[in-house]
């Protein structure tokens, strides 16, 4: 998955995809409740509204196991899950419900269906990864020493790319740990981006955040090399350090996990 600079703003390819397709419907659902029937703008609003709840819920019903321990978790839609299945269906029957008579239905179902190529031509656009091989150059450790990504081949690696200044990086980091700790199939390398290791250490020990294989990158190079502009983000490589996907910004334990299984699957 790839990301987008606007500026100084930087999206994941496939939430631009979301955002572009939500605004393409409201825009082309205002003209057409200007022209042919202006419940159409009431309409377009309150299933934008369903379609984004459902999806979020739809998400946490096929991953409640992950969020039965944490429910208030449901709310941190910032890090992303939502089944666009669920939001397809809840948008349909939601239609099926307030759009009364052929014609109307007719038009509410075109603006969806619009709606939805847009998104899906961009999903599509964005979604595709390079396979990109793991850079050769060797990183300085915590401990003084140095590490290479081909110390870890073998198992798929989760690079993740992070700082201590970046909010989402020191949200989702408590759990990137603990994951760390519970995947045995998997190298977690967390590679620190433009940083010092006293600025390192001092952040670990005052968050009290234990994790293992810390590189410090201070050139930014797997930045570079990967062409990542925005932090945090987190690399999927295979059992031979080859990039399959990437993650942009905050990540959740479900995405990590379900992203972990399919690279598996794909190797066996």
């Amino acid at each position: 998955m790839t990301a987008i600079s606007l500026g100084p703003l930087v999206f994941a390819g496939d939430r631009l995809a979301a955002i572009l397709a939500i605004v393409a419907f409201l825009v082309i659902a205002a003209i057409v409740a200007g022209r042919v029937d202006p419940r159409i703008g009431n309409w377009s609003l309150a299933v934008v509204v369903v379609g984004f709840v459902a999806a979020r819920l739809g998400h946490v019903a096929a991953n409640w196991e992950s969020f039965a321990d944490e429910p208030l978790r449901i709310l941190s839609v910032q890090e992303g899950g939502f089944s666009w299945i669920a939001a397809i269906a809840a948008a349909a029957l939601y239609t099926l419900y307030a759009c009364r008579g052929a014609k109307l239905r007719a038009w509410s179902f075109g603006t969806l269906a619009i709606a939805f190529v847009i998104w899906n031509t961009a999903w599509q656009l964005t979604a595709t990864t390079s396979a990109v091989a793991a850079p050769m150059a060797a990183f300085a450790t915590l401990d003084g020493g140095e590490a290479r990504l081909s110390d870890f081949e073998g198992k798929p690696v989760v690079l993740n790319l992070w700082a201590s200044w970046c909010p989402p990086c020191r949200r989702e980091m408590p759990m990137m740990a603990q994951m760390a700790k519970e995947r045995g199939d998997a190298f977690f390398v967390f590679a620190n981006q433009g940083e010092g290791a006293d600025t390192v250490r001092r952040y670990l020990e005052q968050t009290g955040v234990q994790i293992d294989n810390v590189l410090l990158d201070q050139a930014n190079s797997f930045a570079r090399h990967y062409s990542v502009a925005g932090y945090p983000a987190t690399l999927f490589l295979d059992e031979t350090g080859t990039l399959r996907t990437m993650h942009f910004g905050e990540i959740s334990r479900e995405i990590l996990a379900s992203t972990l299984s399919d690279i598996a699957q794909k190797d066996d």
